[in-house]
């Protein structure tokens, strides 16, 4: 156990040392780490290879200028990201965010958290993210076009369908993509719609993928409850965002019986006793198109209560899940959660709660759907885009959703087991299901 965490506490502090600065990142490293101390006592080898220290340098990091003119004709600048973590089990695959919050800490956990993501579906995909601190809110179609071009004319050195996939993210909706691949397709002069995923059915888009992400969710959440012998039909449901994510969600929760009560954005959140459901499940896309960013527009269009400035986190409800950001739930907003009466809480959006929530749930035994977990099927859905791609091929909405749904059942599986084999939490079990298949890929690969 000493050897263990003497190692694990060695690859942290080299890891801090060589990312100062870069809290989300050093976050992610640490709360994976640390649920490898059984695997490390089990299995010497993975120390003696010194696979974490490797694990957790991206295999490359590109950063680059993305100069574009507004409607003024104003030249302006942003930053634009690519890192690409790990290759050992397939080519790069994560999606691109547009957000000002985006820094390079931002898409380096993110893309650290899609290794063990991609890991976990069972599909031949390594870990990759991007982005740009670009803000598309408020800005116009032209702005859009010209910016998405000009992000493309760097990035498409770097991604190809054998090399690196990108999909989309927050902030990045089908109109980016269609933008961003038609600037691709005109750069390398070849139709390769397998370079990207999430694009629309007319060129070579998936049935399900927009709604993937969510369903996948849903699906994980019914695993969960199926383990404590109850369904989600009835259920309570505290939700923030109202992005991609959420809109996913709301729909299979709906369909499955369950009832979604509050929503949030930046400017507050709203409450929804008779549940967000039918023509308001619709009304989150005019939502989100609109780029005005903000969810007192539902409690305009349903007459319905409005919370400004403050997250729905002290909402009673039987379960949360967190669709909008990272970190999203801290140690305050779990304390508040757990005396309200949360029985289980499901991670919809990456990293949305802190460890100190974390460990808080755990104390109080709330049930945790781990992100890397329970929000992957986007990226198997972009998974199984690509293998329609490579076989020129389109399935029926109905055949995505079966094979998406077994994909969550095999991840969930895998989780408990191995929590189960580790005496560990789901967390654990999530973390360490997806450390060891790449794991095991780097070693048989040689120094990697």
């Amino acid at each position: 156990m000493r050897e263990s965490k003497n190692y694990i506490a060695s690859v942290i502090s080299d890891v801090k040392f060589r990312n100062p600065c870069e809290s989300e990142f050093l976050q992610a490293v640490e709360e994976v780490s640390h649920s490898l101390i059984p695997v490390f006592q089990k299995n010497k080898n993975y120390m003696d290879k010194n696979i974490l220290a490797r694990m957790c340098e991206p295999e490359r990091q590109i950063i680059f200028k993305v100069p574009w003119m507004d409607d003024r004709g104003n030249v302006q600048v942003n930053r634009g990201f690519r890192v690409q973590f790990n290759g050992a089990i397939g080519p790069y695959k994560g999606g691109l965010r547009f957000h000002p919050s985006v820094n390079l800490s931002t898409i380096k956990f993110l893309g650290f958290e899609q290794i063990f993501k991609n890991s976990l579906t069972g599909l031949p995909i390594g870990g990759g993210k991007g982005g740009s601190d670009f803000n598309p809110a408020g800005k116009s179609d032209r702005e859009i076009l010209t910016f998405c071009h000009s992000f493309m004319d760097e990035l498409y050195r770097h991604i190809g369908p054998n090399v690196d996939v990108p999909a989309g993210d927050i902030g990045v909706g089908s109109r980016e993509i269609g933008y961003l691949f038609g600037h691709y397709h005109r750069l390398k002069a070849s139709f390769e719609n397998g370079a990207f995923s999430g694009k629309g059915l007319a060129y070579g888009g998936s049935l399900i993928r927009p709604e993937a992400t969510g369903f996948g969710v849903a699906y994980f959440i019914e695993e969960m409850l199926k383990s404590q012998n109850s369904t989600i039909k009835d259920k309570e449901i505290i939700m923030s965002g109202f992005g991609n994510v959420a809109w996913g969600t709301c729909l299979k929760v709906s369909q499955l019986g369950g009832r979604v009560t509050t929503l949030s954005g930046p400017d507050g959140y709203i409450y929804d006793p008779e549940g967000v459901s039918g023509k308001k499940i619709d009304f989150l896309l005019e939502m989100r198109s609109s780029g005005r960013d903000r969810v007192e527009d539902y409690a305009q269009e349903f007459g319905v209560e409005f919370i400004k400035g403050r997250k729905p986190w002290e909402v009673k409800g039987d379960i949360v899940i967190p669709c909008a950001i990272q970190n999203d739930i801290t140690l305050t907003d779990a304390k508040l959660l757990s005396a309200n009466g949360t029985t289980l809480v499901c991670e919809g959006a990456n990293m949305p709660c802190t460890k100190e929530a974390l460990l808080h749930f755990a104390e109080n035994d709330i049930l945790i759907g781990p992100a890397k977990a329970a929000n992957a099927g986007g990226v198997a859905v972009s998974a199984l885009e690509m293998s329609q791609n490579s076989m020129r091929v389109s399935w029926s909405g109905e055949e995505v959703d079966k094979n998406l749904k077994e994909i969550i059942k095999r991840i969930y599986k895998a989780s408990s087991m191995t929590a189960k084999e580790y005496h560990g939490s789901l967390i654990d079990g999530a973390n360490i299901a997806g450390f060891l298949k790449v794991a095991d890929a780097m070693i048989a690969q040689g120094i990697y």
